[in-house]
């Protein structure tokens, strides 16, 4: 594997884009940095398969907090994508709700234990292979958006080493767990006190 890459001798880049995942985001290089801010032309997948056509097969986790319908499409493609050599799905617990057929056909294609219920709105993705590890985040969705999008892209450092730190404590919870299972395993109480954390016991709902 790759040595890790030390974070003073970044290539730190920071673009406007208009145009594609791939005019974005160029060549990976080892030591990348780059930061953009796009108009929503393309998604977090579109960035996710453009590191893919750089790097070749390699093993990814993707971080969300649910699917929409619009979006089903893009994530179908991704998991049809035959370059993934493995995958991690981290998701929050509320997408079960919706998200359950397409949860079930990734758990078909990468095994029963390779999604992570979790109280998440975390946009992130990380690609690894031998000679890569890649880790992408930002505001973007699985679906292009015509707003204000910000995306961070870095090939090692410690960004990518703490982000999969995190998915390797994660603990694995079957399809029928429960809000406190969830609760435990994201460790949100480890960050506010129970007055806090009982405003948000309920069901979220959003205005529409």
């Amino acid at each position: 594997m790759a040595a890790k890459s030390a974070t003073s001798s970044r290539r730190a880049v920071a673009a406007e884009s208009f145009k594609t995942a791939a005019d974005c985001i160029g060549a990976v290089e080892h030591g990348m940095s780059l930061f953009a801010v796009t108009r929503g032309q393309f998604s977090m997948i579109d960035a996710v398969l453009h590191v893919l056509d750089q790097v070749g097969p390699a093993r990814l986790s993707i971080w969300t907090w649910a699917i929409a319908e619009y979006e089903l499409e893009q994530f179908t493609r991704l998991q049809n994508d035959g370059r993934i050599t493995d995958g991690l799905l981290v998701i929050d617990h509320s997408a079960r709700n919706r998200n359950m057929p397409i949860i079930a056909k990734w758990q078909e294609k990468y095994g029963a234990k390779q999604v992570r219920y979790v109280h998440n709105h975390a946009k992130i993705a990380t690609i690894e292979t031998d000679d890569f590890r890649v880790l992408l985040r930002g505001s973007m969705n699985l679906n292009f958006n015509p707003r204000f999008e910000q995306l961070d892209v870095t090939e090692g450092g410690p960004d990518f080493d703490l982000v999969k730190e995190i998915e390797a404590e994660l603990p694995w919870l079957p399809n029928d767990c429960s809000h406190a299972d969830v609760r435990k395993a994201s460790r949100t109480d480890d960050a506010f006190d129970q007055q806090t954390l009982d405003l948000f016991a309920g069901v979220k709902t959003w205005a529409k």
